[in-house]
């Protein structure tokens, strides 16, 4: 009776995730394609439709330069149509750009030059991650940032830190070289790492010691993300007296701050992507549209501002996604047209038309592999709670 007094309560409870899952990918994809659609009109080129979904129009209306904008029915992304493009993704049609004038292929993405194509192309990405840096940014200044200092606390028995010798009390000063500020910075480095030696600089009884660690991957329960699979190495944070400290910015210390956190998220997305080709990061860590509804809405549940910081995460995802040299993402244009800029002549229409097949099945396969990973991690949570 619990799984199904559970169901009944589900159209409410659903809409407690789906309102902000719609919220973070609606303003994610807008920015995107609006990098898109001002570079492209800056650019010259005539803009047919400018949607946000895809599939059949809600609603939509037409301005005085021709360019159709419409709320689609599956909000699941967007896309910027091109005047002479065949289809959403920017893939040029042969046939009609024959038939075109002089004056109407000056119009089209494929009639610019091989740079301006490659702006218009990168201005998606960029966008994201302008945007991902605006949030960060409005973020420090408005409620500023709690550090802990990166204090060793407690060295939990048969953990790794202890294996390497840390203990109670060791001031933590370096990670590989980099400056360490706050125990967050510490988490960062040794989640991201689980399986490659770390070597920490600690500071103990006023002397310098060097500690060679190697974090073990561990399932660590997250709220409100749930069960991750991290790095982990068995120190705890200091959580007494004069640990905790409030830093506030100004308007350059919090651009700073936004720019910092938006390149820790490609560095450690880097990370990630790195440990996954080398077999050290688990591939079942990778969410798909499910996934980010659920954290979505555990977000939400925070504050505004939790739910901002998961709008520039999930844009610095977005544009670094889209800049992997795929056909079908922006990134495979931008391969193309470096090709292209080497070649002076563009690849064959038959080995683009390929790229692109290849490239919609990697998508599709990648979606897919996401989305089963979400349906795994969310069935066990529904029916564990039937009983």
């Amino acid at each position: 009776m619990g799984f199904l007094s559970s169901l009944a309560g589900f159209p409410v409870a659903a809409m407690g995730y789906l309102l902000p899952f719609f919220f973070v990918l609606l303003v994610v994809v807008f920015i995107h394609e609006m990098g898109h659609f001002l570079v492209g009109r800056w650019c010259g080129v005539k803009v047919e439709a400018f949607s946000i979904g895809f599939g059949p129009e809600i609603a939509g209306w037409t301005d005085k330069k021709g360019t159709r904008w419409r709320l689609a029915a599956l909000p699941l992304g967007g896309y910027v149509k091109f005047f002479g493009d065949a289809n959403a993704a920017s893939v040029p049609d042969p046939s009609a750009a024959n038939a075109l004038s002089p004056e109407e292929r000056a119009l089209t993405l494929a009639g610019q030059e091989v740079w301006k194509r490659a702006a218009i192309v990168a201005a998606g990405p960029i966008a994201n991650f302008l945007l991902a840096i605006a949030i960060f940014s409005g973020n420090a200044y408005v409620y500023g940032d709690n550090v802990v200092r990166p204090v060793v606390a407690k060295v939990v028995a048969g953990g790794a830190a202890e294996k390497a010798g840390f203990l109670a009390g060791d001031l933590v000063i370096s990670i590989d070289g980099r400056p360490i500020d706050g125990f967050a910075q510490l988490q960062d480095a040794v989640s991201l790492n689980p399986g490659s030696p770390l070597r920490i600089v600690v500071r103990r009884a006023d002397a310098d010691v060097a500690l060679n660690v190697t974090p073990e991957l561990r399932t660590v329960e997250v709220k409100p993300f749930g069960p991750q699979k991290f790095g982990v190495i068995g120190v705890q944070a200091d959580s007494g007296p004069g640990a905790l400290r409030h830093v506030s910015f100004g308007p350059v210390g919090a651009l700073g701050r936004g720019l910092d956190e938006t390149w820790g998220v490609v560095a450690r997305t880097g990370v990630y992507l790195r440990g996954l080709v080398a077999g050290r990061q688990p591939a079942d860590q990778i969410s798909g549209p499910i996934g980010v509804g659920a954290m979505a809405g555990a977000v939400a549940k925070i504050g505004f501002g939790a739910l901002l910081s998961l709008v520039a995460l999930f844009s610095v995802s977005i544009g670094l996604m889209n800049l992997m040299p795929i056909p079908m993402l922006d990134g495979g244009h931008l391969l193309y047209y470096a090709i292209e800029g080497v070649r002076g002549r563009p690849l064959s229409e038959r080995s683009q038309e390929i790229g692109f097949r290849i490239g919609l099945a990697f998508v599709a396969l990648v979606f897919l592999f996401a989305t089963s990973n979400d349906l795994f991690r969310l069935v066990p949570r529904l029916f564990g709670r039937a009983g």
